[in-house]
This record gives structure tokens, sequence and C-alpha cells, in this order.
């Protein structure tokens, strides 16, 4: 065993400039789609999982399977969100890069409230387990910026 302090890790060499934007830039985008795909999925979750409850019988087995797929989906939309605000922070490298999947997530889910022109509705109001997905896919993101924009960002 040695005495002698160990030499610190040499640091990674630094991008070019435009190659650090093109890849900021591009995951920017990526964060932005990803963020309208995670809506769109988490309503198409809903909306199947809605009609499995609705389609069971009374009695206990509609209470547990209701339960465990709203609190199964919950869980989903609050850890996906979790992971778009961090993807996104460390993709861009900004404080406010978790809007960038923020906007598009809360524009297509609250788009799935809106009737169609053809009359097609993807969340309807008595779909508690779509409304407390939307709810609690709000509340992360906005907890997560919270977060992102109070908390110093670490000194290298």
């Amino acid at each position: 065993m040695s005495v002698a302090p160990e030499p610190p890790p040499a640091a990674p060499p630094a991008p070019s400039g435009r190659a650090d934007v093109a890849l900021r830039v591009a995951g920017g985008v990526v964060a932005f789609w990803a963020g309208a795909l995670a809506a769109l999925l988490d309503l198409i979750f809903a909306t199947w999982a809605w009609e499995v409850v609705k389609g069971l019988h009374g009695g206990p087995a509609k209470a547990v399977v209701g339960i465990v797929l709203g609190v199964g989906g919950i869980a989903a939309v609050v850890v996906l969100t979790v992971l778009l605000s961090w993807f996104a922070r460390t993709a861009v490298g900004t404080r406010w890069a978790g809007a960038l999947a923020a906007l598009p997530w809360v524009v297509v889910a609250f788009a799935g409230g809106v009737r169609t022109t053809e009359g097609d509705l993807a969340l309807s109001g008595d779909n508690v387990i779509g409304l407390g997905m939307i709810m609690a896919g709000a509340i992360t993101f906005a907890v997560m910026g919270f977060r992102q924009i109070v908390v110093p960002p670490a000194v290298p």
C-alpha cells in the first residue's frame, strides 16, 4: 500500500465548439420529441387501462385491476418524466432544458382531452386513470423544473 497520493484522473478532452453545439441541439430535439412521444404513450395506456377497468364486471376483481393499472400507470409516468427531465438537462446542459420535454408533453396530454371534429376523444372526463396520470406527470415536471432551477450547478 502506497502512502503517496494518487494523481487525479486526467480530464477528458474538451469538445470543439461546433461539435458541442451540434450535440446540444440534437439532444434538445430528441428531448422535445421524446416528451411528445411519452405523452402519446401515456394517453394510449390510460385509454386502454380505463377500457379494461370498465369492461370488467363489478366486484373485487374490478377494484383490484383498476388499482393495479392506476398505480402502475402513475408510477410509470413519474419515472418517465423524471428520466425525460434528467436527459434534457444532461443533453442540453442548461437549467431550462427540462422545458424542452415538458412543453410537448403537456400540449399532447391536454390535447387528448379535446374532442376532434369527428367526435373522437382520447381522454374522457370519467377516465380516472388518465386524469391521475396527467396530474402526476404535470406535477413531476413542475417539481423537476423547480429543482433544476433552484439547485446550484455542480462545480467541476
